[in-house]
């Protein structure tokens, strides 16, 4: 993977061979980040990667100057390797080693921009999980955006505050915001 903008343009991540993730693609990033940044002003960002693995939406966002940025996943090596590479670059990312639905129960931050790629088995039900615990709380403010990474054979456009899809490959990026009168072109 490698990092695609900011202050860090051009680097080349890679994960360790004995770490078995699925990172976002730098295509599907890319385009992602695109619609990111006519959305947001990065520096004002609190962010939040859930099932961050070795942290590619994560290094993008700290790359880019992103206010804060908290990077959530159970394993130990994701996390130990996210955290040795930040030291190495120099970055702002707040690892945390825990269960995702755990932390989204018990956090009491808000966050501007939440991203998550869970494992592509993951199950429907708790796909929705997810979605429900972060409308249910404070975590998300009311112009604050969720993305969730999956693959084509979930569809959340029947979900309360779905806004829309992109499609890049095998994955898909769904959108969901707590305004629903207000659907720009560009999320």
């Amino acid at each position: 993977m490698r990092i695609i903008s900011g202050f860090h343009k051009g680097r080349i991540i890679k994960a360790p061979k004995n770490i078995s993730v699925r990172p976002t693609t730098n295509r599907a990033k890319e385009a992602l980040f695109n619609i990111l940044s006519n959305n947001f002003e990065f520096e004002k960002v609190l962010a939040l990667d859930l099932f961050c693995g070795i942290g590619s939406i994560s290094f993008e966002l700290s790359s880019r100057g992103t206010k804060s940025v908290t990077a959530i996943d159970n394993n130990p090596l994701c996390v130990n390797f996210i955290n040795s590479l930040n030291n190495k670059l120099k970055m702002e990312i707040r690892t945390i080693k825990t269960n995702v639905f755990s932390f989204l129960k018990k956090t009491k931050n808000e966050y501007d921009f939440i991203f998550a790629d869970p494992p592509f088995n993951l199950k429907y039900s708790d796909y929705l999980e997810i979605i429900n615990i972060i409308f249910s709380s404070n975590i998300l403010p009311e112009n604050g955006l969720l993305v969730i990474e999956h693959s084509k054979r979930h569809n959340f456009d029947k979900i309360k505050f779905f806004n829309q899809s992109r499609f890049y490959g095998n994955n898909t990026f769904s959108f969901f915001k707590k305004r629903q009168a207000y659907k720009p072109d560009s999320v």
